[in-house]
């Protein structure tokens, strides 16, 4: 799907491009969502422009992400995106500024991408031009990077209070569901580092664009670009912080289990050294031999009992003195 965005009195509006017809001249925008190959040749003869395809937005060489061609900037970035989701993945969007043109080319639709339209409608002066919508997507791209850190350290922090709080006193102690923390930490990590991911990839793009020599990049625009390339510094920092306390909640949620299971152990250690003693005693009285001290006696079966329950509640109680139980 293509569709062109034309800025007016009130601001940047979306008219779709059908497929028999061009994009309009004054569009600043063109911004090709899930393309079909007739689209991107259609694109490509009418603007001048070699459009990548899918597989080559996903080399990772630098030289085939941010490269200028024929005047126009070419600059790739992976994005993360199904945020909201278990199963959060990362695309690429393709960024393409001519002269007087951005051409965006993705396979995704992104919460940025929508929120930057729905802003660029009603602020016009922030969409007059094509590298200002470019600055704007980026903008919007970095604040919802920082909503996931924001999101993943808050995780981490109630991760932390189910781990590390003791119940209240005089409450009876639940068993913690470690499988599901490991789990909620596990996506944690796993969205942290597409994060990371992510604003890297934003870092050499903006890098890139600074240095570029394009007419429509000027000092204001690069003044801009330089703030969100300190923001997105300064987050990627933070992402790095997030990963540590990830690492540090996964050891001590194991650590945890391993506690646990030594406890379990000890029970049943303890168990066993408290009925070892019984059950010797009982084995012995009843084997069947005539010569079996106090057989013979009508006290020798409760003498028997005395004796098993005495050599359970020994150990029991000295066990108890030393702080083992």
């Amino acid at each position: 799907m293509i569709s062109g965005f034309l800025p007016d009195e009130s601001g940047l509006h979306r008219h779709a491009i059908a497929a028999d017809t061009d994009p309009p001249a004054g569009a600043l925008w063109i911004d090709l969502l899930e393309p079909t190959a007739e689209e991107e040749l259609r694109i490509e003869r009418v603007l001048g422009i070699d459009v990548p395809t899918r597989e080559e937005m996903r080399e990772i060489e630098t030289s085939n992400r941010l490269y200028e061609e024929a005047g126009a900037l070419y600059m790739t970035a992976t994005v993360v995106t199904k945020i909201d989701t278990d199963r959060p993945e990362s695309s690429q969007i393709t960024f393409i500024l001519t002269a007087d043109k951005l051409i965006t080319n993705r396979y995704i639709d992104p919460l940025p991408f929508r929120r930057y339209i729905a802003y660029a409608e009603r602020h016009p002066a922030q969409c007059s031009s094509a590298v200002l919508i470019l600055a704007g997507l980026l903008e919007a791209l970095v604040n919802r990077m920082a909503d996931v850190l924001e999101r993943i350290g808050g995780d981490m922090d109630t991760l932390s209070s189910e781990v590390f709080t003791a119940p209240p006193p005089g409450a009876r102690r639940r068993t913690r569901d470690y499988r599901a923390i490991l789990e909620r930490v596990g996506r944690a990590g796993d969205l942290d580092s597409k994060a990371r991911e992510t604003l890297s990839s934003l870092s050499r793009l903006l890098a890139f664009l600074q240095q570029a020599e394009h007419p429509q990049i000027t000092h204001e625009v690069r003044a801009r670009l330089r703030t969100l390339s300190r923001d997105v510094t300064q987050m990627s920092d933070h992402a790095a912080f997030i990963a540590s306390k990830v690492q540090f909640q996964l050891d001590a949620t194991l650590g945890m289990i391993n506690i646990d299971q030594n406890n379990i152990l000890k029970i049943f250690s303890v168990a066993t050294v408290v009925l070892l003693p019984p059950s010797v005693i009982g084995s012995i009285f009843g084997m069947n031999f005539d010569l079996i001290p106090t057989s013979a006696q009508p006290w020798g079966f409760w003498a028997a009992v005395g004796m098993m329950v005495l050599s359970a509640v020994v150990p029991w109680w000295a066990f108890k003195r030393l702080g083992w139980l």
